[in-house]
């Protein structure tokens, strides 16, 4: 008699592993994708700060401090964040006299995320900033 009640009951309960699962991915994946775009806002303001440290050396007149140029600047500052600079195009505009000068970071963001999902293993997301200073000489 207890036998079959054990055994009732179980057959009642076919179905919760999958409702269970059903109810959990979506969260999972909604705490996932908040983690993700943290990461890329973060990556970001990092670009912006590379981008504003090379073009205030840039709108400063030569010899630079340190003999640190606006590109190894900016390479430096990416890098120490772990932003990898062969994925980074950097752009320096300071072609004629009386025009500002600008700097332009390029980074092919890489979605983590997209590595568990079939068919996006190397899914990016491609990031720009552009910070342009007026020259002070």
């Amino acid at each position: 008699m207890r036998a079959q009640r054990i055994r009732t009951r179980l057959e009642n309960e076919k179905g919760q592993s999958l409702v269970e699962f059903a109810l959990v991915v979506p969260l999972m994946l909604l705490v996932i994708g908040i983690a993700e775009i943290g990461r890329e806002w973060m990556t970001k303001n990092i670009m912006t700060g590379a981008a504003r440290e090379a073009v205030r050396i840039l709108a400063v007149k030569p010899p630079w401090p340190g003999g640190m140029t606006p590109l190894n600047r900016a390479k430096n500052i990416l890098n120490s964040a772990g932003i990898y600079t062969d994925h980074t195009i950097i752009m320096i505009d300071d072609t004629t006299e009386n025009t500002p000068v600008s700097v332009t970071v390029n980074y092919e963001f890489p979605v983590l995320i997209a590595g568990f999902i079939p068919g996006m293993s190397n899914a990016t997301i491609p990031l720009t900033n552009m910070t342009t200073m007026r020259k002070e000489y």
